[in-house]
């Protein structure tokens, strides 16, 4: 199957709720829109053990860039700023190790 879209939600001077989390899906994955100023909260509902997020980057000069990888500790909530378009992409690529990591996208306005 295809990635899975990870709804970002607007954050402004007036406020946004929390946004829906998505599960993680460790077999088709996910992506989200970035244009710079996006951030993606990750939640490790695992009170077991740690997982790992990768965030995809472009690559350079035709050479495949590993993503960048975060170990989200047992039971609790990160915070990941996505970089600029030019290094992550438009449509950055999430990959998770498991079903137990929970994901929502930001935007800052």
């Amino acid at each position: 199957m295809a990635r899975s879209a990870i709804p970002v939600t607007n954050i402004t001077t007036t406020a946004a709720a929390p946004a829906t989390e998505v599960n993680g899906n460790a077999t088709d994955q996910h992506y989200v829109a970035n244009d710079g100023r996006t951030f993606i909260q990750v939640r490790n509902a695992d009170a077991g053990g740690p997982h790992t997020v990768t965030i995809g980057l472009l690559p350079v000069d035709g050479q495949t860039v590993a993503g960048k990888a975060y170990s989200i500790p047992a039971s609790s909530t990160r915070n990941i700023k996505l970089g600029a378009p030019a290094y992550y992409g438009t449509r950055t690529n999430v990959d998770v190790d498991s079903s137990q990591l929970k994901l929502t996208a930001y935007k800052v306005q």
